[in-house]
């Protein structure tokens, strides 16, 4: 079902799809897979296959029914453009937010190629924003180009976690940036100029500078808990981000 969520960059949760597999290094200590295990032993309806990729078609309606205009990321537990999604299933999920503009949506995703494909023949929604995540250069960083073909509305990448210096980016058509560090008992560290190299060019570039968290390692290099380290960079919080007719709930 849809929830409200505590992910800092968003309001909601629509997951009319759950479960994913792997397909680099940054999924490696994936937060969804651990909570979709926790779901399935509390009995959750929709994780009774646990992390296992599965279609949900009793949530594809659930915005319909929220009148209040809300940013719903889309298929925070699973991957939108996962190859054993169905086309005609993605097509049922893009008619719902077509007759929803009262809304907007993130679609974030790993597999571009496939977003790329898909949409290659087809409009991309008005009020769907499409994002890739990039956590290396050489997984993450060939994502880029698959998604600046495309004319959506709003283009984002998530960095996240950051697990290396990311050199020169080419941010040129790129509106959003939301970077953080990993979480979790095996997480892996994120250096600070890391980040910093980041926000200069997003400020070279006008493009708006998202800082969700250090997670498990601070800007000192030492570990605590990702509540203890919090989301300050250079003393602040950076919560930029495109411009919408309501604010998120959580900036």
């Amino acid at each position: 079902m849809s929830n409200l969520s505590d992910i800092e960059w968003t309001e909601m949760t629509w997951n009319p799809t759950t479960g994913c597999t792997k397909i680099s290094s940054g999924c490696k200590h994936c937060y969804a897979e651990a909570m979709a295990r926790r779901l399935k032993a509390m009995g959750v309806r929709g994780y009774e296959n646990g992390f296992k990729l599965t279609l949900q078609p009793h949530r594809i309606n659930e915005p319909f029914i929220r009148k209040k205009p809300t940013m719903y990321f889309v298929n925070s537990m699973s991957d939108f453009f996962h190859e054993n999604i169905p086309d005609y299933y993605i097509e049922k999920i893009l008619n719902v937010i077509n007759l929803t503009p009262r809304h907007t949506y993130q679609i974030l995703t790993k597999r571009s190629e496939r977003m790329h494909d898909f949409f290659k023949n087809r409009k991309i929604p008005y009020n769907v924003w499409l994002g890739v995540t990039i956590e290396n250069r050489i997984e993450g960083l060939p994502r880029l180009n698959y998604l600046k073909c495309l004319k959506a509305k709003i283009k984002f990448i998530s960095i996240e976690p950051l697990l290396g210096d990311l050199g020169i980016i080419d941010l040129n058509g790129i509106d959003w940036i939301i970077v953080g560090g990993e979480s979790g008992p095996k997480a892996r560290p994120m250096k600070i100029e890391w980040v910093l190299n980041i926000k200069e060019q997003c400020e070279k570039t006008n493009t708006r500078f998202f800082f969700k968290q250090w997670g498990g390692f601070g800007a000192d290099g030492k570990k605590r808990s990702k509540k203890d380290n919090g989301r300050l960079l250079l003393g602040k919080t950076w919560n930029n981000q495109p411009s919408t007719n309501f604010k998120l709930k959580s900036i």
